[in-house]
């Protein structure tokens, strides 16, 4: 049980690591990016083409891809979400379900329906295990992705609570509009937050690559995992999204334990479980304020 606890925790910090472009463009525009998880294999099959084809290193790779994920945030903000967010809140959703579709069919017409993985890139580094107390053997690569999404969280949350930008990014979060009263451009800090979401994607597509296999088609579970986790652990939440990373991997090993079908039926009924409380809550609260009103 331990070591299924243990492997639970290390899988949460992946969950936790795709979760948090998706929770740190809600928690600033209040949009659900659909693209999310497409975006993921986007940055994974551009790692994938530069070390098959280039054969650039991966963490060269990187930083090919980190800064052309920036690009891509910071265009998608500008020209799509910000102009969708003008016809409604509705709009951003359908825009980039059918940017998620677009991105998933070009993936598959350049690369087909193989599955593909970047852990041949990195030698026996896609193997080697750490033994534990109590002969517990964990992987290496699964440790260093825990440590990146600590590092990537704890990057976010020091952005957001000591810079100048970080306080202009929440100002804009709670009223864009007296935001622009005090000089600040709301458009170019949506659209620099867009920016540093697709940074923390593309760290997310290189983990999946480097830890398991990706398709064309890989985006739309890794978009449930993320949003799974984001809800867990309270959409908007840095720390949070840890937290609900770790809890779902958790109830997504247990699960496993009990059932080979037990991986994803635990983890999807956590979310729901979670999804149910949070509104009953909501509603609770609500409810009490118009009686006591």
């Amino acid at each position: 049980m331990m070591n299924t606890l243990i492997q639970g925790v290390l899988l949460g910090g992946y969950y936790a690591l795709i979760a948090s472009g998706l929770s740190f463009m809600f928690s600033v525009m209040r949009i659900i990016n659909l693209a999310h998880g497409s975006l993921a294999i986007l940055a994974a099959y551009m790692l994938f083409a530069l070390a098959q084809y280039g054969h650039v290193p991966i963490w060269a790779g990187m930083l090919i891809v980190l800064p052309t994920m920036a690009v891509l945030g910071f265009l998608l903000q500008r020209f799509v979400l910000d102009r969708s967010l003008r016809a409604g809140p509705l709009v951003p959703i359908l825009a980039t379900f059918g940017l998620a579709i677009v991105i998933d069919n070009l993936m598959f017409q350049q690369f087909g329906a193989n599955t593909r993985s970047l852990g041949n890139f990195i030698g026996s580094l896609s193997y080697d295990s750490i033994e534990l107390p109590g002969k517990i053997f964990v992987g290496e690569l699964a440790v260093y992705i825990f440590v990146a999404a600590i590092v990537v969280l704890g990057g976010l949350q020091l952005l957001l609570s000591f810079t100048p930008f970080g306080r202009a990014v929440r100002a804009t979060s709670e009223d864009p509009d007296t935001a622009g009263l005090v000089g600040i451009d709301a458009r170019l800090i949506n659209a620099a937050a867009a920016a540093i979401a697709l940074v923390t994607v593309g760290i997310a597509g290189a983990a999946l690559g480097l830890k398991g296999t990706f398709d064309a088609y890989s985006g739309s579970a890794q978009l449930l995992f993320a949003f799974e986790a984001a809800v867990i652990g309270g959409a908007g939440s840095v720390w949070g999204t840890l937290i609900g990373g770790i809890v779902l991997a958790l109830a997504q090993s247990i699960g496993a334990t009990i059932s080979p079908l037990g991986f994803l039926i635990a983890g999807h009924g956590t979310f729901l479980v979670v999804l149910f409380v949070r509104a009953w809550l909501a509603g609770g609260i609500a409810g009490l304020l118009r009686r006591r009103a």
